[in-house]
This record gives structure tokens, sequence and C-alpha cells, in this order.
């Protein structure tokens, strides 16, 4: 869709033009104490974000924060009265209707969201970047490993999966068995080793209701053991039932992936095989059984831009907002009828998340499939919009990713540390916030996420004496 794109005008010329001037008189200064530095510092940056923070690691293992830009007690005095002041004098950010933006809501109208989705690309990603440092550490990018546990001999009909029984001739994908424990395992081990703080299971079903109980029983004890590894669990099995997603809340589930992929406008032409009730009473069963629901889509299906709005409102309209939510670009595959398709730019991609953050201030946005085509430069600019995780490894299921040297390469680059396991997740209801398990201090924290933080510092305390 055409989009106006707004002209500089005289005001704003003549405004940077003042500023420049207001450089250049600090930079040709004498340099008679340290004071001018600080105040071309303050002229460059007037309104010093509270979040401008390093991380450093405690002695216990786990990151916590100091500031970056610290001079001495009167110039911290001085930069908090400034920022006391531009708070008072700046108005909040607000939506088309009025509310303000970074208010957690569960009503979004769809000209809201489409409103938000046509704004001019730096306006919205500016807007995004301030919502996602009120809620989340900006340089903290969770890594997550994806593991297809059971490939192809899908009987679903998704037009964009290679993973699909309808196109196996055409794609050459031969179904497997589902992978015994121990190999699972081990990959969760290396994932671990290379950094991942959260292993991901996939199978190509309909559902366990497909597959005979012994089946679901490997999963369910894959999940188990992946969990006393320390690491978050997650997986994707397909359509669940209430009992389904009970026996995996108790197995240690962390969260359950079940992608709604795009509108309900949409739906019916990227699948017929399935409704979309149907993802949403899968997503009910989850949220009802205490299981963080990880909940996304996927752009580049031949949608369009409402489209895309119109996902990210029905996810933002759901009764808790999901955890986390995943957004994938297409990458097409040779066989499937979404082969000849067009993946998303990378601003598109920008845009999708900087919206999703805005409309869901306090879930994790994770930047999933598709990243392999994305530049580091559109990837920073996905992290600065509101992305907060990836998916990390050399295949996504069937699908490419990037490797893992060339990831390194851009956290360390763009001075991003991972997110550790089982950090709480701020969005969602009981099963994510803690609600349901308060700890001696008066600190509500859920079972699952107290086991694991316990679990976790209990390794990193044992690593520091061993190392004293």
């Amino acid at each position: 869709r055409n989009r106006k794109r707004p002209m500089f005008s005289r005001t704003s010329s003549a405004a940077l033009r003042l500023g420049a001037q207001r450089v250049t008189s600090a930079v040709a200064a004498p340099a008679a104490s340290a004071a001018p530095s600080s105040a071309l510092l303050r002229l460059l940056l007037p309104h010093p974000s509270p979040h401008r923070r390093l991380l450093v690691t405690s002695s216990n293992g786990f990151a916590t924060r100091s500031d970056s830009l610290t001079t001495s007690p009167a110039a911290a005095a001085a930069a908090k009265t400034t920022r006391a002041a531009s708070t008072q004098s700046t108005a909040p950010m607000t939506t088309s209707a009025g509310h303000a933006l970074g208010a957690v809501r569960h009503d979004w109208t769809r000209e809201e969201v489409e409103a938000l989705y046509d704004r001019p690309l730096l306006d919205l990603v500016f807007d995004a970047a301030t919502i996602h440092r009120q809620f989340h550490d900006p340089r903290q990018v969770q890594q997550c490993t994806l593991l297809s546990i059971k490939t192809g001999g899908c009987p679903e009909t998704c037009n964009y999966c290679s993973q699909s029984s309808s196109w196996k001739e055409t794609t050459g994908l031969k179904s497997e068995r589902l992978m015994q424990v121990e190999p699972v395992l081990e990959a969760a081990r290396r994932a671990k080793e290379a950094g991942s703080t959260r292993f991901c299971m996939g199978t190509a079903w309909r559902g366990p209701s497909q597959v005979g109980k012994g089946q679901f029983e490997r999963v369910l004890e894959m999940t188990g053991k992946v969990r006393d590894m320390g690491m978050e669990v997650c997986a994707t099995l397909g359509m669940l039932n209430h009992e389904q997603a009970q026996k995996l809340r108790e197995a240690g589930l962390t969260a359950y992936n079940h992608n709604l992929d795009t509108s309900p406008e949409y739906y019916p032409k990227v699948t017929s095989s399935r409704k979309y009730e149907d993802r949403l009473n899968t997503i009910a069963a989850v949220r009802d059984a205490g299981i963080s629901v990880c909940c996304g889509g996927i752009l580049g299906l031949g949608e369009e831009d409402r489209d895309r709005a119109s996902l990210l409102r029905v996810l933002a309209n759901l009764p808790e907002h999901p955890e986390s939510v995943p957004i994938n670009a297409l990458v097409p595959v040779k066989g499937t009828p979404m082969e000849n398709l067009t993946s998303p730019s990378g601003l598109e991609m920008v845009r999708a998340i900087a919206v999703a953050r805005l409309v869901m201030p306090k879930t994790v946005v994770r930047l999933s499939a598709g990243r392999v085509n994305m530049s580091p430069a559109d990837q920073a600019m996905c992290f600065l919009a509101g992305a907060n995780s990836v998916f990390t490894g050399d295949k996504l299921l069937t699908t490419p990713n990037n490797e893992k040297t060339e990831d390194d390469t851009l956290m360390q680059e763009l001075g991003l540390v991972g997110r550790p396991a089982f950090v709480p997740y701020l969005a969602g209801g009981a099963s994510s916030d803690g609600s349901d398990f308060p700890d001696q201090a008066g600190q509500f924290v859920s079972a699952s996420i107290k086991e694991g933080a316990e679990r976790a510092r209990s390794e990193a305390q044992a690593e520091h004496a061993a190392s004293a």
C-alpha cells in the first residue's frame, strides 16, 4: 500500500539549523574544565534515558544493571531534574483514539491497529523503542533452539509447509519416525552449551490424538529431562485438548507454541484442514493448564498489511496477552503451493515487530523464521523496534537459519546479551506472572519458574566456587 512520505517543514529545518549551531558552539568552546564535554553530551542527548545502562554479572551469575553515563552526584542530580522537567512538558504518546501507548489493553479496534501499521516507519520505530525500554532490558535477547523431533507426514494442508503429506511428491520430503529420547537430549545439551536458554521441540502432527499413546508419553519424557537441564522447554505438537495440555504442564513444559499464522479473514487461503477457531481453542486449553502461550504469525503468505494488523489485533485482544509472540518471515519451499511467493523485506518485519511491541508492550517478541534472509542492519532495526528473542541453530524445523558465528558476531557488535532461563515473563496470566506461587518474601513466582531459577542459581554458584 502506498504511504505518503511527510516532508520536512520550514520549522523543522530551522530547528535542525539551530541544533547544529548549538553543537558547533559547544565544540568551539575553550576546554577550561571537564564541564564542556558534559554540556556537549547534554546537547547531543538532551533527554538521557534511565534505561541507558550496562549489564554486569554479579557473583551469583545473574545479570544486574548499573548506570553507564554517571559522572558525579551533581551531574546526576542535574540530569534527574532535566528528565523530570522533560516528562512534565511532554504529552504522553497516544493512539488515534486517544489511548496512551504502553498501556496494556485488550480492546484494540481495527482502526487503531491499522492506523499504527500505516504510520511513517521511523516514527513507529521510535515509539516502539520507547515503549520497549519501559518494560524490557533493551540489550537482553533470548536465544532459543528449535528441533524437529518428528519430521514430515503431517496430514494438515498448510500451503507454506514442506512437511504436509499432501505435497510430499513435489517437495521430496520423506516422513521420519519420532526421535528417541537420548538424541533429543544430546541436541538440547549442545544448544545450552551454545548459549540457548529455551529449547523448543516440534512434531509434524495434527495433534497428539492423531498418534499412539506411547509417542506422546515419549514427548512427555523428553520434556521433563530437558527441563532438568535448567532450560525452558517449549513444544509445538499441533492441536491439544485440555487433558493433553495438563499432562504437558505436569511434565514441566514451560511454553506451548501454536501460531495463528495470519488474520481470520485470510486464514482459509492458508489451509483447508482446520479452522481459525481450532487454533484459538488450543490456546485456551494451554492457558487453562497453566502453560505459557507462544503464539504469533507468518508474514509473506500473500496477505495484505490489513491482514497483518488484524492478526496482531486478535493476539492483543486475547484475555491475556501471549507471553511470547514469534514474528516469522515466509521462507518459500520448492514444491509447496506457496513456493513462488516473495519473502517479506527486512523493513516489513521491522514494521510488524514495532506494532506488536506497541499493542503488547509486556510480551517477548521473537524474531523467528526467515532471519537468514535479513541483513545485520535489518536485524538491528528489529531489536530496536522491540524484538527480544531469536532462534539459533542451522535449521528451524526444515528451513535454513543463520550460522552461530554470524549470530555471535551480530550480538557482540550490537552490544546484546543473552536472556537467562526462567526470567519471569511480564505478559499473560497466572501461568507466567507468578501469582500462583508466592515466595517467603511475598514476591510472586510461579512454581515452574521458581524451580528453574533455583536450579540455575545453584549451578552458577557451583561454577563460581569451582573457579575460585
